[in-house]
C-alpha cells in the first residue's frame, strides 16, 4: 500500500525537510504541499488523500480550526515548534504530534503509526465497482477501465467496450479505485496505469486518446511511472 500525503506549513525550510523525508521513504508519496491551510481547501474537495502533514500554528487559518472545518476527517500527523498544543491535537484523532526540529528517525516512526491506522481502516480490496449510469447500476471490473473523465456535475467512465455516464464526483470514485493502478494525472483525469501505452511532454496515451498531464501532477506522475 502507497500511502498518498500531502503537507501544510507556512515555513518552506519546513516544506522541503518533509518532502525531503518523503522521497526517502518508498510506501509514501507526496502529492502536493501548500504554504497556508486555505489554499489546501479547494484541492481536497476534489482530490483526496490518505494522511497529511499539517502545521498547526499558521497565519488566517490555524491546523486546528482547518480540520474542524473539514467535512471528510483525514488522517493527520501534526507538525509544529508549539508543545502547547499537542493536547488539543490529539483530541482530534491525529496519528501523531511531530515537535519541530523531528529527525528523520522521528518522522519514520509517524508514517509507521500512519501505516498501521490506514491498513486498519482500509476496507478489503476489491476488483470491480458499481457505476449508476441511465437508471442502471453497471459492475465495472477494474481491469476494464481506461480512464475516467470529470464531465461538469458528471463523471465519464471509460472501459475497453463503452462509455458510462454517471452522477458522481471524481474524487469519490477515486476513493474506490486501488491507487497501485491508477493515478491522477489531472483535475480532470484518472488514468489505469496498465493503459498506459505512453507518455510524450505533458500528455499521455491511452487507447486512442491523448490526455494531457497537469503541471502540478507532472512530478507525481513520472515518479510513479519511472522504473525502480
Amino acid at each position: 500500500m502507497i500511502i498518498k500525503c500531502i503537507a501544510i506549513d507556512d515555513e518552506p525550510l519546513a516544506l522541503k525537510i518533509i518532502e525531503k523525508y518523503v522521497s526517502d521513504l518508498p510506501t509514501i508519496e507526496m502529492i502536493s504541499t501548500f504554504p497556508d491551510a486555505i489554499s489546501a481547501i479547494e484541492f481536497l474537495e476534489n482530490e483526496s488523500v490518505d494522511l497529511i502533514f499539517l502545521d498547526i500554528n499558521m497565519p488566517k487559518l490555524s491546523g486546528i480550526n482547518f480540520v474542524k472545518s473539514l467535512t471528510s476527517m483525514p488522517h493527520v500527523v501534526f507538525t509544529t515548534a508549539y508543545p502547547e498544543y499537542a493536547v488539543e491535537g490529539f483530541e482530534l484523532q491525529a496519528i501523531d504530534y511531530l515537535l519541530k526540529p523531528f529527525s528523520f528517525d522521528r518522522f519514520i516512526k509517524a508514517v509507521k503509526k500512519a501505516e498501521e491506522k490506514i491498513s486498519i481502516c482500509a476496507a478489503p480490496p476489491k476488483s470491480h465497482l458499481f457505476i449508476k449510469s441511465e437508471k442502471k447500476y453497471y459492475r465495472i471490473e477494474h481491469n476494464d477501465i481506461l480512464y475516467l473523465e470529470a464531465y461538469g456535475d458528471y463523471v465519464k467512465v471509460f472501459t475497453k467496450n463503452k462509455m458510462l455516464l454517471t452522477k458522481q464526483k471524481l474524487s469519490v470514485l477515486e476513493k474506490e479505485l486501488p491507487s497501485n493502478y491508477f493515478m491522477q494525472i489531472h483535475r480532470k483525469y484518472i488514468v489505469s496505469i496498465d493503459a498506459i501505452d505512453y507518455v510524450e511532454g505533458n500528455a499521455l496515451k491511452v487507447g486512442k486518446e491523448k490526455l494531457p498531464i497537469s503541471e502540478g501532477c507532472r512530478v507525481f506522475v513520472f515518479n510513479k511511472l519511472k522504473p525502480n
